[in-house]
């Protein structure tokens, strides 16, 4: 049962459509409407800028570490990195906004930070020395899921091994269209690194 609660707790913070809210409330943009027409931290940078994309990847960070860490604050007999892997489902298929969200790389690396934030820390860095190397953010997302699988083991929890195997998987899949402009040289690079 406590599973099924904080399940649904963590689905409905990760449905929380932050790229929407910052568009809509700060800069009168639907940015549904704008660049790839997703709700993630990757299309803010690209149509909102520097600002708006960093409150929008703190915001679905935090998303992921909240829906870890509440059944903590109840004591709950779960496993918590499986409850926050719902937050990313939550991110990725929204309630709020008809179920079409983000990629899940912030959401994902949130429920990461509330438990092994060194682990956390390594992957912010993986991320942004690839990004910096290749001006690729999917390109970048996805290494960062491989290099972040390979590290899990060195800390011995076989639960953090399979989450972090599911969320490299879906990272991926989420990516396919992007892998496929990558290959066919017509994928975005970023300007401002």
């Amino acid at each position: 049962m406590e599973y099924i609660l904080f399940g649904i707790i963590a689905y409905l913070l990760g449905s929380i459509p932050s790229a929407l809210i910052v568009g809509k409330a700060g800069y009168k943009v639907d940015i549904r409407e704008h660049g790839s027409g997703n709700l993630g931290a990757t299309n803010t940078f690209r149509v909102l800028g520097m600002k708006a994309g960093i409150i929008v990847t703190l915001a679905d960070i935090l998303k992921g570490t909240a829906a870890t860490l509440i059944p903590l604050l109840f004591d709950a007999d779960v496993y918590i990195l499986a409850i926050g892997l719902l937050a990313v489902v939550g991110h990725t298929y929204p309630i709020f906004a008809r179920f079409k969200g983000g990629k899940a790389v912030a959401t994902s690396s949130g429920i990461i930070l509330g438990i092994y934030p060194l682990l956390f820390a390594l992957m912010i860095a993986t991320f942004l020395i690839t990004l910096y190397l290749s001006k690729y953010v999917s390109l970048s997302s996805i290494i960062t899921g491989v290099i972040s699988l390979f590290i899990s083991f060195f800390f011995h929890d076989i639960g953090l091994i399979i989450i972090i195997s599911l969320l490299t998987a879906f990272v991926i899949y989420r990516h396919k269209e992007n892998i496929k402009r990558i290959k066919n040289g017509t994928e975005p690079k970023i300007t401002w690194m």
